[in-house]
Parts: C-alpha cells; sequence; structure tokens
C-alpha cells in the first residue's frame, strides 16, 4: 500500500511512499512540453506543462505514480482496492484512462481551481493499457501550493473530496479516513494530565505520553492517522535542506520494512522507494529502500520544450560513508 503528503514551509513539496512487494523498473520521468500525449479518448496534445516524477515507461509511454508540473500541481495515484470502479465509456463525458488520469491533469491544469473544472466532466473509463498491464484500482490526491483534494472513481460516480489535512493512504474510502480522525482527538504532543480520577496519584513516566493510542500497526487506516499526527505537529527551518529532511522524517513515520507484511511465498511488501518534490523550483527528491541517501533531479536543468521523455534510473544501491 502508500501513503501521499504534503507539507509546507518557504516552498511547498509533494511526495510518497510506494509500497509494494515487486518493482516495475520505475525511473524519475521527465515529460517535456512538446512530448505528444495520444489520450485514449482521441485526444492528442502537442503542446503542454512539462512535468517531472517517478513513472514506469512502456512503449515510450511515462506510466506516473506520482507527478508535479512545472506551475506547481502535484499529483499521485494510490492502490484502492474493493472500492476503485472504473466505469463504461460516456458519449457525454471526457473519457480519461486511470493510467492515463495523472497525465491528462497535469499536463492541462495549473491549480486546482481548474482540475476541479476539469473533473465536472471527466469519466474515469474501464480502459486497460494492454492486455499485460491492466488497470490498477487506484484514487488519487492532488495538490498545488495552497490546497489538496481527494479523487475517487466508485460505483456512485466521480467523488471529490476537499483534503484539509493534505494526506492520503489507502482504504476505505476518503471521507471514512477523515472521521476515524474524531476518534483521536485526544492525541497531543504534551505531557497528559490525569483525567481518570483525582481520588488516584497519576503520573506520566515516560516523555511522549500525549500520543498514546496512535496506531503503530501498518495497515492503511492506521497510517493515515500516523501520518496525520506527525505532519500537523512537524517542525523545521524553512530552508530547502531541512524541509526536504523533515518532509522524509515525515514519510519514514509510516515506512514499510521488510519482513513485515507477508504477501504470500516469498513476497513482503516494503517501501520501495519514497519521494519529495519541491512545488515551487522543480525539484524531485527519491530515496530508495536500500538507499536512504537523498537524490535530487532538478527538471529546469534539463530541455523542457523538447518531445523526448527523459529518464534517470534510480540508484538503488546502499551509500555508506565511511569516516576512519
Amino acid at each position: 500500500m502508500c501513503t501521499a503528503i504534503t507539507y509546507k514551509t518557504k516552498n511547498s513539496y509533494f511526495g510518497r511512499n510506494l509500497d509494494l512487494e515487486y518493482s516495475y523498473y520505475e525511473t524519475v520521468t521527465i515529460t517535456p512540453r512538446k512530448y505528444p500525449f495520444n489520450f485514449r479518448n482521441g485526444k492528442r496534445v502537442d503542446n503542454h506543462y512539462a512535468m517531472i516524477g517517478m513513472a514506469f515507461v512502456s512503449n515510450d509511454y511515462p506510466l506516473y505514480y506520482d507527478a508535479v508540473n512545472e506551475k506547481g500541481l502535484g499529483m499521485a495515484g494510490l492502490n484502492f482496492p474493493g472500492n476503485a470502479y472504473y466505469h463504461e465509456e460516456v458519449s457525454d463525458k471526457e473519457n480519461v484512462a486511470p493510467f492515463e488520469f495523472i497525465p491528462y491533469i497535469l499536463s492541462r491544469c495549473a491549480d486546482i481551481k481548474e482540475v476541479r473544472e476539469l473533473l465536472n466532466n471527466i469519466n474515469i473509463a474501464n480502459i486497460n493499457f494492454s492486455d499485460e498491464l491492466p488497470a490498477s484500482p487506484l484514487h488519487w490526491i492532488i495538490a498545488d501550493k495552497n490546497e489538496s483534494i481527494t479523487v475517487e472513481s466508485v460505483k456512485d460516480g466521480l467523488k471529490v473530496y476537499d483534503n484539509p489535512v493534505g494526506i492520503l493512504t489507502n482504504n476505505p474510502t476518503f471521507d471514512m479516513q477523515l472521521f476515524n480522525l474524531n476518534n483521536y482527538m485526544h492525541l497531543s504532543i504534551e505531557e497528559p494530565k490525569n483525567t481518570l480520577s483525582s481520588k488516584l496519584d497519576l503520573h506520566a513516566y515516560s516523555r511522549g505520553m500525549g500520543g498514546l493510542g496512535i496506531p503503530g500497526d501498518l495497515s492503511s487506516m492506521s497510517r493515515f492517522v500516523k501520518a496525520v499526527f506527525t505532519k500537523v505537529n512537524s517542525l523545521s527551518s524553512d530552508d530547502e535542506i531541512s524541509s526536504v529532511s523533515q518532509f522524509f522524517h515525515i514519510l519514514g513515520s509510516v515506512y514499510q520494512q521488510r519482513g513485515c507484511v507477508h504477501m504470500g511465498e516469498d513476497k513482503y511488501e516494503i517501501t520501495i522507494y519514497s519521494s519529495c518534490c519541491n512545488q515551487d523550483k522543480g525539484i524531485y527528491y527519491y530515496k530508495t529502500y536500500d538507499n536512504s541517501r537523498i537524490t535530487g533531479i532538478n527538471m529546469y536543468k534539463e530541455n523542457l520544450d523538447g518531445i523526448k521523455l527523459i529518464n534517470y534510473e534510480l540508484i538503488k544501491d546502499n551509500q555508506i560513508l565511511m569516516q576512519n
């Protein structure tokens, strides 16, 4: 499963953990402004916003997991099994395949206001990329520098939720995730007070007891609560290094370690990569499971007026600095 977050200091940041038991050999992929998008509804877009993100490139097409465009609009797709429902194509809406939803939005929209307008006429259609790559059950978080929304295609239609916490995990539906936070309103960063009984001499015996009750398991609902608590109480300086470092620390609070989630046979779910993109500067940072060093790629150091995808293979080997 996965966790996506937003974070704001002097600049705005958007990123995610990708949690799976396998890798599709994803790369950091930059799509320049003149790369031709041939969407399945027949529309071809030759000039659009450039974008950078993590993608599996198949037949020269970027299947983005997450990306941010040059206007600072970010979008990520997260697993949503059992709830995601893709409808048949309809004639009175723009039919968009799930695999092209991210570039469809990021190529055309500069902010959430424009996204909302475009979503009014979109139908997420049941269209596979290929026979070998069927549509994954997803929902999406979309964020500009000021606000974020969650988009879910379910049996009842396309749902668009305000996302006041700027966080998304997986199941259940987003409205239930937000409601579940009511069960944790007692959490605090402060030392707890004895409200059980004035007749009992009770004291905090450890630091951090204001957070008693924060879920510690790896389920999607628990990760949502843990990520919200960590993010809303998170503090850092507003310089780039401090902000990026803190962003990865927030994601680290819901990191998946190999061996804790068994997927059958010899497969275990892990956090394959963690990403953080500066939405103001177009710099995409990442770490992988076996390489905790932060690596950055600046989209503005590339030719954004080109027609060909630009790919950077992930540095996955562990890099340890020996000091003696």
